[in-house]
């Protein structure tokens, strides 16, 4: 008569032993190799702890109308210059030259945050007068909201000079974000939330291009005012003004910043499982061969389910 498989089943066996002996050494080792090398392995690989990362977001950037312009009309290094700052204007005495200037803020993609301006500002001069050089100065502030929360005054510094007498500086460019430091990925940050020129100083330092523009540049966050290169153009009729005509983007950034705990157990996990399960199926296959070969003395005990009737 031919016999055949009618049903099968995989049979239990429990590895009994006593808790001093070899077995129970072995398996505690094997525990101890199983565990803790994946932990060395991910660490050492420079991928265990994300110590920063990135995150896009458009900022909220406003201009303050805070701007200081400063003119070279001559060889002889003789200027012309304005701001909106009363207490430098005083101080300018002839050299103070009123401009017409017009700013206008658009939010194109109608998110509510403004994406460009368009700045145009028309400095009057004398028929004897030229403009050799301009320095610009433009105040903004600048917020950002997805993480931390970071304010800022900050300003895009616009530079030209020119052998030739111009009669218009055309910019555009990007104000773009510079970090030195990563942000924190919570928490309010206002440390940078001063104004960039000390309008409230009555003394002629504060407003000197040379402290202004190094006390910025010491900043761990700041703007600057990115362009391919400006137009400078000549040929100014008699008595017209002489034009600075900027455009200036708030384009998306990659924000840099320090993930917190959390952020970073879950990568940390990720990349410790991902190891371990290599040290699991390759410790499980020895505990197999080495308790079903009775390598180390232990009591097999079957187990036998119980079926209610």
């Amino acid at each position: 008569m031919a016999i055949y498989e009618v049903y099968s089943h995989p049979a239990l066996l429990r590895y009994k032993t006593s808790i001093c002996t070899k077995a129970t050494l072995f398996l505690l080792i094997v525990l101890g190799l199983t565990y803790i090398p994946p932990l060395l392995v991910t660490y050492k690989s420079q991928g265990f702890w994300i110590k920063l990362s990135t995150y896009e977001e458009q900022p909220v950037v406003k201009f303050q109308y805070q701007i200081l312009m400063i003119a070279t009309t001559s060889i002889n290094g003789d200027y012309v210059a304005w701001s909106t700052f009363q207490n430098l204007n005083n101080l300018l005495g002839d050299s103070l030259r009123i401009p017409s200037v017009s700013v206008m803020e658009e939010d194109k993609n109608q998110d509510g945050k403004y994406d460009q301006m368009t700045f145009k500002l028309q400095l009057p001069l004398q028929s004897t007068e030229q403009v050799y050089s301009v320095n610009l100065i433009l105040g903004f502030s600048y917020s950002l909201f997805r993480m931390s929360t970071f304010v800022m005054q900050s300003m895009a510094y616009i530079q030209h000079s020119s052998p030739l007498p111009g009669s218009l500086l055309y910019v555009n460019g990007d104000l773009k974000l510079q970090q030195r430091q990563p942000l924190s990925h919570r928490g309010l940050d206002t440390r940078y939330n001063v104004s960039v020129i000390n309008g409230s100083s009555p003394f002629a330092s504060a407003y000197d291009l040379t402290n202004i523009i190094g006390n910025y540049q010491e900043r761990n966050v700041s703007t600057v005012l990115s362009w391919p290169s400006p137009l400078w153009m000549t040929g100014r009729a008699a008595n017209s003004p002489f034009v600075i005509s900027a455009v200036i983007r708030y384009p998306v950034e990659i924000i840099t910043y320090q993930p917190g705990f959390w952020e970073m157990i879950k990568f940390a996990w990720i990349q410790y499982v991902s190891v371990l399960l290599i040290f699991l199926w390759v410790f499980e296959r020895i505990k197999i061969f080495v308790f079903q070969n009775q390598v180390l003395p232990t009591v097999a005990v079957p187990v036998v389910k119980q079926h209610q009737s």
